[in-house]
C-alpha cells in the first residue's frame, strides 16, 4: 500500500515522510478507521463504535433519529434504538463533554479532558456569570450529594432567572436560572458528570460518583492529555492533517504541534493534499479491505463533521444547512450524504410523514448512485418504523424516476 518517500518538495519544516499514500489508499485508511470498511465488530455494538472513535456528537435536531443515533446506525445497520441508548448511558461507561462539540465520550477518556476542565477553570466562566457562584454551587453539590442523579429542572428550574455576560461582552443572554448555570458551572470544571440524558435533558450526577475511581484521579498534566487526545484522533481518522487532528476534539494547531512527535503517529505524504500529514502506524501496517458500507450519513457523523477534510477525502462539499434560512437552503433541511463504494454519492433531506419516510430533496451523482440510494433509503425507512418511501424532488428528472423504479 505505502511506498518509501525519497527527496520530495515538502512543507518547510515539516517531518520527513516515512511513506506515501494515494488519494484511494487515503480514502481506505479513513473509512477503515472510522468503521465503515470492513466486517462491522456487532458483538461490540454501539459501545464499541464510541470506543472506536473517541467521540459521537450530539444534537438537538432529530429527524430520521437524533445524530448519535444514527451514527452507530451507520456502522452497525438497523440496531433498536434503545439498545444504542442503554449502550451510551448504561452503567458507567460514558459521559457527556465538550470534545469536537458536546460530544458523548467513553469514560475512559475522562483523564483526557483535565486540561479543558482546568482551563474553564481558570477562566471562571463559560458564558454566564453566578451572582452568587459559591452559594448557587454549594446548593447543587448538596442536592446531588443528598438525592442522586438529576435535572436541572429537578434541581429547582432551569430558566426563569437571568444569567449575566460579563459587562464587557454584552449584557443579558439566556433566561437561565442561577442553578443552571451552577451545574453546568461544575460539569465544565468537573465536579460534575452529565450521566445521560432523559427527555433530551441532561442529567447531573456528582463525578466523585459517576466516574470510575481509577480514572477520576488520573491527574495527568496537559501536555499528556493533549499527546492522548492527538494519539486517539489520529487512530480514529487513519490518517490526518495537522488541521484535521486539531479539529477532532477541537484543539489549538500549535497544542498539536507540541505533542505530534510523542503520539507515535507516521509522517506520510498523500497524493493531492497541500499539507503534511500523519497516519496511524496499525492502519499502515495492514490494506483496508472487506465491504464497504452503503448508508446514509448524519450532517454530525465524525466522517463528515469536518467540511475541508470531507472535501480533501471525497471531493464532495458537505453543508448543514438547517441553520440557513429556508429561501437560501440548496439541498435542505437535515441533509444526510448518502456513503456507498466508499464514494458519497448523492445528498437525501428525509423527513417524516406518519408511516411513511419522505425524501424531501435527493440528488445523486449518476446512474450508479441511483440503486443504493434506494437501498439506503429502504433500510432508513424500516429502521425507524416506516413501511414506505415518497420522492418528493430530485435535482434530475431522469434519476429521480429511476429511483421510483428502484424503490418499486
Amino acid at each position: 500500500m505505502t511506498t518509501a518517500v525519497t527527496a520530495k518538495a515538502r512543507t518547510a519544516g515539516a517531518p520527513r515522510p516515512q511513506a506515501r499514500l494515494s488519494a484511494d489508499e487515503a480514502r481506505r485508511l479513513a473509512l477503515r478507521a472510522q468503521g465503515l470498511l470492513g466486517a462491522p465488530d456487532r458483538r461490540a455494538g454501539a459501545r464499541g463504535v464510541l470506543r472506536r472513535l473517541g467521540a459521537v456528537q450530539l444534537d438537538t435536531i432529530s429527524v430520521l433519529a437524533r445524530s448519535h443515533e444514527l451514527v452507530p446506525y451507520a456502522r452497525l445497520g438497523a440496531l433498536g434504538r434503545t439498545a444504542v441508548e442503554s449502550a451510551y448511558w448504561s452503567g458507567d461507561h460514558a459521559f457527556e463533554y465538550w470534545s469536537h462539540a458536546a460530544c458523548i465520550l467513553p469514560v475512559e477518556e475522562w483523564p483526557h479532558f483535565a486540561f479543558r476542565r482546568r482551563a474553564m477553570k481558570a477562566r471562571g466562566h463559560r458564558w454566564h456569570v453566578m451572582q452568587d457562584s459559591e452559594r448557587s454551587c454549594a446548593a447543587v453539590r448538596d442536592r446531588l450529594r443528598a438525592e442522586g442523579p438529576l435535572t436541572a429542572t429537578e434541581l429547582g428550574g432551569a430558566k426563569n432567572g437571568w444569567g449575566h455576560l460579563p459587562a464587557a461582552a454584552g449584557g443579558e443572554w439566556y433566561d437561565w436560572s442561577e442553578t443552571k448555570i451552577a451545574v453546568e458551572w461544575l460539569l465544565d470544571t468537573g465536579e460534575v458528570v452529565c450521566t445521560r440524558r432523559r427527555g433530551w435533558k441532561r442529567v447531573y450526577d456528582l463525578a466523585e460518583r459517576a466516574v470510575p475511581d481509577a480514572l477520576l484521579h488520573d491527574d495527568i498534566d496537559d501536555g499528556e492529555c493533549i499527546r492522548r487526545l492527538v494519539a486517539q484522533a489520529g487512530a480514529a481518522m487513519g490518517v490526518a492533517t495537522r488541521a484535521d487532528l486539531a479539529d477532532y476534539h477541537r484543539l489549538k494547531g500549535e497544542q498539536v504541534d507540541a505533542v505530534i512527535a510523542g503520539t507515535g503517529l507516521v509522517p506520510v505524504e498523500v497524493e493531492g493534499w497541500s499539507k503534511p500529514a500523519w497516519a496511524d502506524p496499525a492502519a499502515l501496517a495492514d490494506e483496508p479491505r472487506g465491504r464497504h458500507r452503503t448508508t446514509l450519513l448524519s450532517p454530525f457523523d465524525s466522517l463528515i463533521w469536518d467540511r475541508p477534510r470531507t472535501e480533501r477525502l471525497f471531493g464532495f462539499t458537505h453543508r448543514l444547512e438547517a441553520y440557513v434560512p429556508k429561501a437560501k437552503r440548496v439541498h435542505g433541511y437535515f441533509v444526510m450524504p448518502l456513503l456507498t463504494g466508499g464514494r458519497l454519492a448523492g445528498r437525501v433531506d428525509p423527513a417524516r410523514d406518519g408511516g411513511t419516510l419522505v425524501a424531501r430533496q435527493v440528488s445523486m451523482a449518476g446512474p450508479k448512485a441511483v440503486e443504493p440510494m434506494a437501498r439506503a433509503l429502504r433500510e432508513a425507512a424500516e429502521w425507524v418504523g416506516c413501511d414506505a418511501v415518497r420522492i418528493e424532488r430530485c435535482d434530475d428528472a431522469k434519476l429521480a424516476a429511476a429511483l421510483v423504479r428502484a424503490l418499486g
